[in-house]
């Protein structure tokens, strides 16, 4: 079956350690409004594999069907107008143990494809990739799009802070609280050096930091321009905040000089609730009972490990 008259469909494969299981799942639920335990995902979301820092890859589906023949009958319409080409196997797959395709077979499924369309196949440079995946009984064939780790580039940074997040959790937790960026305005109200901002302006998401110590703006404000981007980041406290925003990311200050009282964790919610009708709410602390003193409902969580130390991510609106 080919799919071009209908909506476009996409499958995404996943790749993640048993620490972030449930970071990685939370991340799905709000990317494509669902999860899955085997990561491999098919769904009509339309995502860049770049912007999380577990998608590996994805196949813009172009056809189906119950079997490789039915593939290779297909790709004979594909029409490549003199550019070279490459197949590739993805090796994440729903497939039991006893069912997994090895490496051997794999190489011939490529092949075999590979002579059903007209073309140069060159396995090095290729200008076109495509990629063969199966998914539930079925085949999928289409354009193939591996996924860059956009997020490991942005961990060597000019300024650095002990207690700042990964990477990887402030990629993952700027995608839970912005899964689509059109029109949306976010605030990280305790930017810290700018760890969460860096991974958010650089996926598109409009969103402003703001801190009461001016060592770290001033980091905050370095580590953005280092890679590029442009964002606003001003000094002052949550109280200060006017602005109206549709989501505050609040990675709860916790270290040597900068941890928080319970007075001031109660302070920063009830002032986000003020200015933000949605905030993700990243702390080692369970904060449940404050978070809804503070007016807001947990509509989603889950636990971020690293070894022995974990930080729990909330969804309140």
């Amino acid at each position: 079956m080919e799919n071009n008259n209908q909506r476009p469909v996409f499958v995404y494969t996943f790749a993640c350690s048993p620490d972030e299981i449930s970071l990685c799942h939370m991340e799905m639920r709000s990317l494509f409004g669902k999860e899955t335990g085997k990561n491999i995902l098919k769904t009509p979301t339309e995502i860049d594999p770049s912007r999380s820092p577990f998608i590996k890859e994805r196949i813009e589906v172009m056809y189906e069907g119950d079997t490789l023949a039915v593939i290779c009958e297909q790709v004979e319409r594909i029409q490549l107008n003199g550019s070279t080409f490459k197949v590739i196997f993805l090796k994440i797959n729903d497939l039991n143990t006893t069912e997994k395709i090895e490496y051997d077979q794999r190489r011939l499924i490529e092949r075999e494809i590979g002579m059903h369309i007209d073309g140069e196949a060159d396995v090095h440079h290729p200008e076109r990739v495509f990629g063969i995946v199966t998914l539930g009984g079925r085949w999928y064939f289409g354009k193939y799009r591996k996924s860059k780790p956009v997020w490991l580039y942005h961990s060597k940074k000019p300024r650095e802070y002990s207690t700042a997040l990964s990477t990887r959790v402030a990629r993952a937790v700027a995608n839970i609280a912005v899964p689509e960026p059109e029109g949306i305005q976010a605030i990280d109200p305790c930017c810290g050096i700018g760890t969460v901002l860096v991974e958010a302006l650089s996926m598109g998401i409009n969103i402003d930091g703001r801190d009461i110590n001016p060592l770290v703006t001033t980091g905050s404000r370095e580590n953005i321009a280092h890679f590029g981007l442009e964002g606003n980041v001003t000094l002052g406290p949550i109280s200060d905040v006017s602005k109206e925003y549709d989501v505050a990311i609040i990675d709860m200050p916790y270290n040597l000089y900068t941890h928080a009282t319970p007075e001031d964790q109660f302070s920063i919610l009830r002032h986000a609730r003020r200015f933000a009708s949605k905030v993700v709410v990243v702390t080692i602390e369970t904060l449940d009972q404050m978070i809804e003193e503070a007016g807001f409902e947990i509509t989603d969580r889950c636990v971020a490990k690293k070894g022995m130390f974990s930080r729990q991510i909330l969804v309140c609106e």
